[in-house]
């Protein structure tokens, strides 16, 4: 496939057809044994994509007050893809990640923090050395707090990036969270069950700065 077809956003016409059955899940994660499918009580959750979900997932589980990751897609147009449909570009999907959170320990705002801190947000659609429509940069906000808090912290990480004098223009599409699709059970904790697998990630060396 050509660079300009592996970038090039596919629409929802030209998207494959999907499969109306959902990708069987793991009961629980594999790092902390927490359910992967149940939020409890006065918990919340985020979705991010920030490039190759495998190493993203690590850091999200790392935090202290997350509760449990997924890996999945989200973002995109054909229902329950697979891994390889994905990368085909031809669902519309990134690799996104899925963090079930307790606000009472860590804010979405720090959240927020740790996806702008770790990855290179102006790449368009690409991340590094992967390249194609589901690496783009992501936020899929499920509430109107978390949508206001999004847009307003992309601006700020733009204002620091021109400080910082990088002037490119931030690409992190923000969109209402639509399905988010389990991805098959080999990428769920990818890094855990293999700790020398590859991790893309890598931040621009930008801080985000803290609400006004």
């Amino acid at each position: 496939m050509k660079l300009f077809e592996k970038t090039h956003p596919v629409t929802q016409s030209e998207a494959l057809p999907g499969r109306n059955t959902p990708m069987p899940v793991a009961t629980l994660h594999a790092v902390n044994e927490h359910s992967m499918t149940n939020v409890p009580e006065g918990m919340e959750i985020a979705y991010f994509a920030m490039g190759c979900f495998w190493g993203v997932e690590r850091m999200f589980w790392q935090i202290p007050g997350v509760y449990s990751t997924a890996a999945g897609y989200a973002g995109g147009f054909s229902p329950n893809p697979t891994y390889r449909e994905v990368c085909s570009g031809m669902t519309g999907h990134t690799e996104a990640v899925r963090v079930v959170y307790d606000p009472q320990v860590v804010s979405y705002e720090q959240l927020l923090q740790v996806f702008w801190e770790n990855h290179d947000p102006a790449q368009g659609m690409r991340q590094g050395g992967d390249v194609g429509t589901q690496y783009r940069s992501a936020i899929y906000p499920l509430t109107p707090e978390q949508d206001t808090s999004a847009r307003a912290s992309l601006q700020r990480f733009q204002d620091a990036m021109a400080l910082a004098g990088d002037n490119r223009q931030v690409t992190t599409e923000i969109a209402n969270a639509g399905p988010f699709y389990y991805a098959e059970d080999d990428h769920q904790q990818y890094l855990h069950k293999n700790p020398y697998g590859y991790c893309g990630i890598g931040g621009i060396g930008v801080c985000l700065p803290p609400q006004g």
